[in-house]
């Protein structure tokens, strides 16, 4: 059985820090992005969090037109928005495994590792500690 490619859609989960972003993208006739049910521009304060968010479609240069949907959670502003890129060019590929390449360099799907240090036990932060007095 062969379904229609317009009803049918790609789901990807995309990550930064506690920040978690699952986005839905479907072929559609014009494109629509829509992040927990409000505009980019509404959702993201500043233009440069918009353009990251939004940085897997530019660079890929797709003519196919998508309705984009992201339900994003947890995280501050700037986690989030890295993890709606990494969500969306999860999906891209899901949709077209050519552009792999491309989105591989920009470093779009490399999940980034780095997070904040648990605090130890005895010291005022994760490596932080009281000055050491000899007397």
């Amino acid at each position: 059985m062969a379904t229609k490619t317009t009803e049918r859609y790609i789901e990807a989960v995309g990550r930064r820090k506690t920040a978690i972003a699952r986005a839905r993208i479907t072929p559609a006739a014009r494109s629509i992005v829509s992040i927990n049910n409000k505009d980019p521009k509404d959702y993201f304060d500043t233009e440069a969090l918009q353009n990251t968010a939004l940085e897997a479609f530019l660079k890929t240069a797709l003519t196919q037109q998508f309705a984009v949907t992201i339900i994003v959670s947890g995280g501050g502003i700037a986690g989030q928005a890295v993890a709606v890129r990494h969500a969306i060019s999860r999906a891209l590929i899901d949709y077209d495994i050519n552009l792999r390449g491309l989105l591989k360099k920009e470093g779009f799907l490399k999940r980034d590792p780095r997070a904040k240090e648990r605090r130890k036990p005895g010291l005022l932060k994760a490596r932080k500690r009281k000055q050491w007095s000899k007397r």
